[in-house]
């Protein structure tokens, strides 16, 4: 049976919808910080005064030493801040000015936070009675979670709420958010298990996300990747930095307003893994500015569309035996318009495309389109992924065509399984490692460089796998003419009815003369 890898908990749900009652008319762009605010609020009270309570309990004279608290990787909360101090004033009409004192508070008293906390709590739309609801209905949170559980909660909790923010804003929603399980496919597919991770366009940080889930999953540690990651909207960055702290995740995500072209916030950085999805199709890029870049190692990309200055500024930042991951709208698969078959053809010929994977439409918030993943390789002759070594895949491309699979969960948009996510992956992990692969009409085609030239460069799966297999039927062919046979008499005989009852109807027609 197929298994939804994104099953809430039960409480997120929830959650989600006693916080959506609460919202009135507020536009859900400007709540999601508003309620995020405070569950990040309460996530790093619960961890302080957890740590508070042990340190009372063994060493009471370093319940205060701040050097306790840092040295667990635990922010410091101030008195004033505490979520007790706000839940027992949570009915005063000046709360929201005690929330801004609080996230202020804890932002002087913790550098790295600095400019992440949302402090606009005060201001005259937000109804002090609302936020006082929020407080005592977020107070839930860790009372029902199990013992040593509260991270993973609040981290289920965090990502269920974006997931439902990103739903309700709809296509600005997609600037932010990712759906986990196009994520999680292209996570199983690179398998970052030790090394840099790096996103250039991170949004809220579902990638990084991903990633150390990944780890955590197959035995390895948190730790054991370095996250690098950059965001030009600075309120999409504040809710990344807010996630990975909730998570206990430790990285480096750098915001500028020029974002990653032009103000490349890594420039020496060269990563084991990148995933990204970058903003698609965009027009206005300012690549005019960068005609002589170094990064544009196979052509110059159009000053009208970014998604070729994406994919080869991914490929500047991969290490020697690096792999990435990238999300891109369909055209880029065969667009010929401004040079970009050209680049697309230099690309292929000089050996950096691994794998293409065709995606199903409504599997995003902010476009019903169908659109692809691209997988980059720098050196397909070599790599690792985790403990196996893999083949020398030059003069190959995997197509596979997953445009079949997921399931609906409402109305408007479509979810993979993890069974879904296993298909994909196990074809591109045996293809890769040369062990048990095998081309599946209609799903996946290991094609020739010389295949893909024929087709003029166009890396459309469809093109290539071909036509799924029809099912054999076993049941003996005299029996299945016998059982047609008798159906067709069947329809002769009905046939023959309906005639006779029409001729019946025409008879009783009077025709005025």
């Amino acid at each position: 049976m197929a298994t939804n890898n994104n099953a809430p908990l039960g409480i997120e749900a929830e959650l989600f919808k006693a916080a959506d009652k609460l919202r009135g008319n507020m536009e859900p762009s400007d709540y999601k910080h508003v309620v995020l605010g405070l569950i990040f609020l309460k996530h790093i009270s619960d961890s302080f005064e957890a740590k508070h309570a042990e340190l009372m309990a063994e060493y009471p004279e370093g319940a205060e030493d701040r050097d306790e608290y840092l040295a667990d990787n635990i922010f410091w909360v101030p008195k004033e801040a505490r979520w007790s101090h706000l839940q027992a004033s949570a009915k005063q009409p000046t709360i929201g000015k005690i929330i801004d004192d609080a996230m202020l508070a804890i932002e002087k008293d913790n550098p790295s936070l600095k400019g992440v906390l949302p402090k606009d709590y005060a201001r005259p739309a937000l109804s002090a009675i609302m936020l006082g609801e929020l407080i005592d209905l977020i107070a839930n949170i860790s009372t029902r979670s199990e013992q040593g559980q509260e991270r993973d909660l609040f981290g289920r909790v965090y990502e269920y709420f974006l997931k439902e923010f990103a739903g309700s804003e709809g296509k600005r929603g997609g600037e932010f958010y990712t759906p986990r399980s196009v994520v999680k496919t292209m996570v199983e597919m690179l398998q970052p298990w030790k090394g840099r991770v790096y996103d250039p366009c991170c949004g809220s940080g579902g990638m990084f996300v991903q990633s150390e889930s990944f780890v955590e999953a197959h035995g390895g540690r948190i730790g054991d990747i370095a996250i690098y990651g950059q965001e030009s909207n600075h309120t999409t960055w504040r809710l990344c930095r807010m996630n990975l702290a909730v998570r206990g995740i430790d990285a480096d995500i750098q915001w500028n307003a020029e974002g990653s072209f032009h103000k490349d916030a890594f420039p020496s950085l060269k990563a084991d893994f990148i995933l990204a999805n970058p903003p698609f199709n965009v027009s206005d890029w300012g690549g005019e500015r960068l005609r002589e870049d170094p990064r544009w190692k196979y052509g110059v990309p159009p000053k009208g569309n970014a998604n070729f200055a994406w994919l080869q500024h991914i490929l500047y930042h991969l290490s020697p035996t690096g792999t990435a991951g990238v999300v891109l709208a369909n055209g880029s698969m065969s667009s010929t318009q401004s040079g970009e078959g050209e680049i697309r053809k230099a690309m292929i010929e000089g050996e950096v495309i691994d794998c293409m994977i065709a995606l199903p439409g409504q599997l995003f918030y902010s476009t019903q389109i169908p659109v692809c993943l691209w997988f980059l390789a720098r050196d397909k002759s070599n790599g690792i992924a985790r403990d196996r070594k893999l083949r020398d895949r030059r003069g190959e491309i995997l197509f596979i065509d997953a445009r079949k699979l997921g399931h609906m969960v409402d109305r408007t948009r479509r979810e993979f399984s993890d069974e879904d996510i296993e298909k994909i992956a196990g074809a591109y992990h045996r293809w890769r490692e040369g062990e048990g692969y095998e081309d599946v009409p209609g799903f996946c085609k290991s094609a020739s460089i010389e295949e893909v030239r024929a087709h003029g460069h166009v890396l459309t799966p469809g093109r290539y796998v071909g036509v799924e297999a029809a099912e054999e039927d076993d049941t003996p062919f005299p029996e299945r003419f016998a059982a047609l046979q008798a159906e067709l008499e069947k329809q002769f005989a009905e046939a023959d009815r309906l005639t006779g009852v029409i001729r019946e109807r025409l008879a009783g027609v009077v025709v005025d003369g």
